[in-house]
């Protein structure tokens, strides 16, 4: 890995450290290319990772990305901002071993037609103006019709973002799996769903429809799309994997303590 890139958070901090890193691996021999790197190193925490990925999106069977934490959270991050030292050292010295992971894909089907969008924590269909109405279906099966403001599927990477705000499961690291989890649903004697987090494996595709989607937004990750228009969102498992760079061994249990 030669050439690199650098996306950071737009804090002072962050700015400070990756005009460092630049500085530090440009003198280690190693180029700096922002359109065509091997490998992308993210100062922040999780979201600047997110915005990283999305901006290379198209390109994401040729670069890897590694990351120093100066934010709050770093599940896809392995280094703090205080091993900078050995941060540097590892991209110079070490070979990475280079974890793919897969994204979600939402296809949002209309009359015009067939958009698809990737994700890689979570992808939603939400309404906060007005209750939606969605039917839930399972690979050709229903499961159910949901009231409420929303639904939300979320990867194995996203089950410790916003699905965990949602009560949803925390998934182990390394397992290929959905979840759907209900954003705000209603539940009384007249309306009823299932009211709990559903595990799905990764071969599974979960459709929603619905008749009204005027206010609806299709939500994926740290960006929003209106749905108007469309009636169907199917969400499965991508194809499309992006990958992660690992100089030391990961930590996921630590970062998970560390989360509360």
């Amino acid at each position: 890995m030669k050439k690199f890139s650098i996306v950071a958070k737009d804090d002072r901090e962050s700015l400070l450290v990756a005009k460092d890193i630049q500085r530090r691996l440009f003198n280690g021999a190693m180029s700096y290319s922002e359109k065509c790197p091997d490998l992308v190193c993210v100062v922040g925490g999780d979201g600047a990772f997110l915005t990283a990925v999305h901006k290379y999106i198209n390109q994401l069977d040729s670069v890897a990305f590694v990351g120093i934490n100066t934010g709050t959270l770093g599940f896809f991050i392995d280094y703090t901002v205080d091993q900078i030292d050995r941060f540097i050292d590892d991209i110079l010295n070490k070979e990475p071993e280079v974890e793919r992971r897969r994204l979600l894909q939402a296809d949002v089907i209309s009359e015009k037609g067939r958009r698809s969008y990737l994700g890689i924590n979570e992808i939603r269909v939400e309404n906060m103006l007005k209750t939606q109405t969605i039917e839930v279906f399972i690979n050709g099966e229903k499961l159910e019709t949901f009231r409420g403001s929303g639904l939300c599927v979320s990867s194995q990477a996203g089950s410790t973002a916003y699905n965990r705000a949602l009560k949803g499961a925390v998934i182990e690291r390394g397992l290929e799996v959905m979840q759907l989890v209900e954003v705000a649903g209603i539940h009384h004697a007249h309306y009823r769903s299932l009211g709990a987090p559903l595990v799905l494996s990764g071969s599974n595709t979960i459709v929603m429809k619905s008749d009204y989607v005027e206010t609806s937004l299709l939500c994926f990750d740290r960006y929003a799309i209106n749905l108007k228009g469309a009636d169907t969102v199917a969400v499965s498992l991508s194809d499309v994997t992006f990958g992660i760079a690992h100089y030391e061994p990961v930590q996921f249990m630590r970062n998970l303590s560390d989360l509360f």
